[in-house]
């Protein structure tokens, strides 16, 4: 892992008020005027620039006036059951009497509005499908639905084809044509919004006053837009920064779904603390895990309740599917490695692109899994599952400087036979290919990738914000980073390097390193590297390191101490 120096920008731009050090990370994370820094709600873009969004409105209208059966169609992932969750209850806060949700399950029908998904749908008499966090790619699932006589919204985020499908309405940043700024919307910010637009035309002809209803204030539900953005790590741009911190402000405030409260004290975290990457490492994972091992109506039904009591109920029972998706997803971790492993890499480099399969990986952590692969060696990586005996489903996950998703198109017109659908972003996709295509797969996969990637440098890089004063070492610049947030993708915490003596070092549970470092100051501060090199680490002989490290605050039994969370560690 190489530790690197941003090149630092210009800052005279931004306003003398804010800490010198912190104007520099701003400005080097882009940041071009105070203007970007605004976290109010009155700062988000307008929902008037989303293409297609006054056709969906106006086809809801007509819906919600004429007593229509509507059924949303999610997607099983934190910003499937977020945007579901939002959706149903925003339609129920507007007088929707009859609304309710369809997941499909992974294991039973795969992504999306599948034909198969319509006909449970039509079971249900649906006469509105509204998909969210999907739909942009489920060309048969919308036919299928418009020849049974449904009308067909789809909201999604997902990166257009070339051929759309043939919906009634489409809202999506992504879609040609869109002029809405943020193309980084989750799934669920682009249902917030829908929701938004839906309640102005409503309120514009009088159907709360008619309905003799409250006006619902959708700000309620910004803790479920702030989850699932971050879940689904997609960029926090300064749109997606407002609504996360608007969101993280109810949760910490104590004005936060049941549900989400519930996950936050069963893992054991203080919501008043609570900070973006929490949502992300900790609330995230237990609502994913009721989609990859059960049923993401787990997940949602604990979004959806107002009972805190069932809220607990449900919170433990997503602990404990959390639990048994890390020791499978470990188990599969230590499968693939020590199959890589056995390679000769003397003789025979590591593939540009790593494509992974074993009959028995279970296709709810295989996107896991990918994860992890591509961070240990640094290659764009596709890790499968049995979906059916004929189907394997591909999980990917990429690396800075491979487009994954153009990678698969680019494969599927040069090589048409082989994938049966894909779709996806950047850094993460899903596909899905027979069996007996895989050989075939793996060749023309990593035959792509080194196309991609031969003139790049395939090693990890930590890129910091360079060396921090004797001054920064504070309580007060921790927590004023922390207030300056919220931090992600796209927008990263900071991170700093330096030069440490190596003053004491012990292993704490089975492979987190603590350590107390020297600075050149004198300074001694405590320090903590998570999931060491137990093969490097820790190592007597060391006494001084290269670390690249973030600011923490550490309270433990009542005392508030600094602390650095060592992201890189060398030893000198």
């Amino acid at each position: 892992m190489q530790i690197s120096r941003r090149t630092h920008k210009n800052t005279q731009h931004l306003p003398d008020s804010i800490h010198p050090r912190l104007k520099q990370i701003y400005a080097d994370r882009g940041v071009e005027s105070a203007d970007q820094l605004s976290r109010t709600a009155k700062s988000l873009l307008h929902y008037d620039k989303l293409a297609g969004v006054g056709r969906a409105v106006d086809l809801l209208v007509e819906s919600i006036q004429q007593d229509k059966k509507i059924v949303i169609v999610g997607d099983f992932d934190a910003d499937g059951a977020t945007s579901t969750a939002l959706s149903i209850l925003s339609l129920r806060s507007m007088g929707v009497k009859h609304c309710e949700y369809l997941v499909p399950n992974r294991f039973d029908f795969g992504y999306g509005l599948s034909p198969e998904i319509v006909e449970v749908a039509a079971t249900k008499q649906a006469e509105v499908l509204i998909t969210v966090d999907n739909g942009i790619s489920c060309l048969a699932g919308v036919d299928k639905a418009k020849s049974l006589g449904m009308t067909v919204i789809i909201t999604d985020h997902h990166l257009a084809a070339e051929v759309l499908p043939n919906a009634d309405a489409i809202v999506n940043p992504n879609q040609p044509g869109c002029d809405f700024i943020s193309k980084n919307l989750a799934g669920v910010g682009v249902a917030f919004y829908l929701m938004l637009a839906l309640r102005a035309k409503l309120k514009s002809i009088g159907w709360f006053e008619q309905q003799q209803l409250m006006m619902p204030n959708l700000a309620d539900l910004l803790d479920l837009v702030a989850l699932g953005t971050v879940a689904d790590v997609v960029p926090l741009d300064e749109n997606n920064r407002i609504l996360v911190h608007q969101g993280l402000q109810r949760i910490r405030s104590d004005k936060c779904r049941p549900g989400i409260q519930a996950m936050i004290e069963v893992a054991g975290r203080d919501k008043s603390r609570l900070v973006a990457s929490d949502l992300g490492f900790v609330v995230g994972p237990r609502l994913n895990a009721a989609g990859r091992l059960d049923d993401m109506a787990m997940g949602i039904e604990c979004l959806l309740t107002d009972d805190p009591g069932q809220a607990r109920q449900i919170a433990v029972q997503l602990d404990s599917l959390n639990q048994e998706r890390r020791e499978i997803e470990s188990s599969m971790q230590q499968e693939a490695i020590q199959a890589l492993e056995s390679l000769d890499f003397e003789t025979s480099k590591l593939p540009f692109g790593l494509v992974l399969y074993q009959a028995d990986y279970h296709q709810g952590v295989i996107g896991i899994l990918a994860g992890r692969i591509k961070d240990k060696y640094y290659r764009p990586t596709i890790a499968f599952a049995h979906q059916d005996d004929e189907t394997l489903k591909g999980s990917a996950r990429s690396i800075p400087g491979l487009h994954i998703r153009d990678l698969l198109e680019e494969l599927n017109k040069r090589y048409p036979d082989i994938i049966d659908k894909f779709g996806g972003h950047a850094m993460a996709a899903g596909l899905s290919l027979p069996v007996k295509n895989l050989p075939a797969f793996e060749q023309t996969f990593n035959q792509l990738a080194e196309e991609y990637l031969k003139d790049k440098p395939l090693a990890g890089e930590l890129i910091t914000d360079g060396e921090l004063q004797t001054a920064d070492f504070s309580l007060a610049f921790a927590q004023t980073l922390k207030n300056a947030g919220p931090w992600g993708q796209g927008f990263p915490e900071p991170l700093f390097d330096g030069e440490f003596q190596l003053m004491d070092q012990k292993l704490v549970g089975t492979k987190h390193l603590k350590m107390v470092l020297k600075h050149q100051s004198g300074l001694l501060i405590d320090s903590i590297a998570f999931n060491v090199d137990l093969q490097l680490w820790p190592n007597p002989r060391c006494q001084s390191v290269s670390v690249a490290y973030k600011l923490d605050i550490n309270e433990f039994r009542g005392r508030t101490s600094l602390q650095l969370m060592v992201e890189g560690l060398v030893a000198q």
